[in-house]
Parts: C-alpha cells; structure tokens; sequence
C-alpha cells in the first residue's frame, strides 16, 4: 500500500482513538473494542475501491480465483483482502531492449542484465557479430499474461534472444550487417509470436527492430575497410550504369533514325518502280493500239527531254555528204538576224 495512504490511515485511527477517549473519560473494557472496530470500519472503506487508468483493465480475484476484467473507471470491491485488482496496461506498447539500455526505464526486464552475452552471436558462416534490437509487444490477453506463465516479461526476453540466435545463425555476416536486415527483422516477429501463442503468454509482437549491428572490436577495423571497398564498388557501379544510361538512349535513337531513314527510301524506290511500271503499261496499250504514232510520240517526246540539255545543236540532212550549220540554235533570240 502507497505510504500517503498508510499516513492517511493512521491519522484516522488517532482521530478515532480521541474521540473514544473523550466519549470514555474512566477508560473501561469497551474501549479497545470501539478502537478496533473503528479501524476495522476505515481500513474497509479504504481498501473497497480502486481506479483503473484510461490505458489499463484490472484482473479482479477473489480470495486468489480469477472472478472478472474491469475496464477502466472508478470501481469497488470486498474489502479486507477479499478482493484484489490488478492493474494490466493492455493498451500501452511495451519495449525490451537487448545491447543496451534506456535511462530512466522502471521496467526490470525492459533493460538487459549482460548486455555482452545477449549481443555476441555467431553468424552461419561461423563469424562473429554484435547485434542489438528492441522488441515491441501489448498485452494482448491479461488473464494469460498474470496465470498462464510465471514471469512473462523474463520468458519473452529468453524467447526473443533464441529467435534471434537461430535467425542471425542461419545467415552470413555481410548479410546480417548489410543487406539482410529487414528479412531477419520479419521471420524473428513471426517465429516470436508463433511462441508468445505456443506458451499461452498473453503477449502480441508488434514490432521487432534491429538497432546497432557490428563485428566484435578486434576485427571491426578489417571489416569497416571490407565495408568502405563494397562501397567504392556501388559507387563505379552506379558509375557505369549512369554512363550506359547515357550513351544506350543516344544510340537507340540513332538506330531508329537509322532504319526510319531506310524504311523511307525503301517506300521512295518502291513507289518509282510501281510508277514506271504503271507508266510502261500505258505505253505498251497505246503501242498496241497504235505503234507508229505510238513510236513517233515516244521520239518526239525523247527529244523535248533531250535537246534543252545539248548547248551546240546541228541539224544534218540524212542525204546531204558534209555537215552544214543550217541554224544557229545557241544564239539567243534577240541576237538572231
């Protein structure tokens, strides 16, 4: 009992035993008795409620049985020890930690007792590493939490740390310090709640969080070069792939300017040949209907194309023995006489 209450109390029974002793000026066989009912009666009133917190329900027994859970409010109950209410913060998040400590934590098994021997772990490359994590959990069922278990908060410390051994022993030390962590943070919460339900502890994990993991101190210079080379080789990779990003996009669009480019004179040829064969076609239905006139036209319409092109031009009788200019077609029309 809180010492306030136990002042209070006994300033009652002071206040009592005067006013029996002024009631009872000669004293008398009575006396003792009106004093021990007297507190009997304010030790009673006193201990008949109890006030449950907003975040809390009380596991009320009676004479050690479990009776019922009383939400939170203010309550009564048998006094004298008849009744007893405890007090279970099933809505507030509770913490342990394992490699280090919290100041200020009021909690005995929040905090570890040998912090060295909880964090030293062997990985499943038989190296050696240093974890620390915190697990977060509620008191799901406080029924289960006060009577299935004896010490609930101890059992789920020895529970966390073997899940933890055997998740980090079946991984190798760059995975446990590098890149595994968010998988060994998952399968520990699973397999932890899977033996918070196995031993009817009353606990639900809501978290499992990896904190500082590091190699033991005498090789942590070796593996803290290990890490900054690993980081040297993401960043030329990271590099290079900046530079394939670069040059790839530049060389695709050429390609396809490329073959854009060809496709282009592909159709170009293709649509000439179709045309000249159309045009042919014509010319082969005009021939047939008509050759000479046909072949005139295809003569005088050779020369149209023909004679602009020649710049000295000779007009020769077919019977006559020498060449003579008949005209001067190079001179230009206002020159001519």
């Amino acid at each position: 009992m809180p010492a306030g209450k136990d002042n209070e109390i006994e300033r009652f029974i002071r206040r009592g035993q005067d006013r029996v002793s002024k009631a009872i000026p000669g004293g008398g066989s009575r006396g003792p008795l009106l004093i021990a009912a007297l507190v009997l009666v304010l030790l009673g009133a006193w201990t008949a409620y109890y006030t449950v917190p907003s975040d809390s329900v009380a596991v009320v027994q009676r004479f050690g049985k479990y009776l019922k859970n009383v939400p939170p409010g203010l309550h009564f109950k048998l006094p004298l020890g008849i009744d007893a209410a405890t007090i279970v913060p099933v809505k507030r998040q509770l913490k342990q930690e394992f490699g280090f400590a919290t100041p200020g934590a009021t909690d005995a098994y929040q905090v570890p007792r040998d912090s060295v021997q909880e964090t030293d772990m062997v990985t499943g490359d038989l190296n050696a590493a240093l974890v620390e994590w915190v697990v977060q959990y509620r008191i799901a069922d406080p029924v289960k939490f006060l009577f299935e278990v004896r010490e609930p908060r101890e059992t789920l410390r020895y529970v966390s740390e073997s899940v933890m051994r055997e998740v980090v022993g079946d991984r190798t030390v760059d995975e446990v310090i590098t890149i595994g962590r968010q998988e060994i943070e998952n399968e520990a919460l699973v397999k932890m709640q899977s033996l918070a339900t196995k031993y009817a502890m009353g606990i639900s994990i809501d978290q499992v969080q990896l904190k500082n993991i590091n190699p033991p101190r005498p090789v942590q210079e070796s593996f803290n070069e290990v890490n900054q080379a690993q980081q040297e080789k993401e960043k030329l990779i990271n590099e290079a792939r900046r530079d394939y990003n670069k040059v790839i996009p530049l060389a695709e669009g050429e390609k396809d300017q490329r073959i854009r480019e060809a496709d282009g004179y592909r159709l170009k040829r293709i649509n000439e040949a179709e045309g000249d064969v159309a045009r042919f076609s014509a010319l082969l239905e005009e021939y047939i209907k008509a050759p000479e006139v046909t072949r005139r036209r295809i003569y005088i319409e050779t020369l149209q194309e023909v004679m602009p092109g020649i710049r000295s031009k000779i007009i020769v009788d077919e019977k006559g023995s020498s060449i003579l200019p008949l005209l001067n077609l190079d001179t230009p029309k206002g020159e001519q006489k």
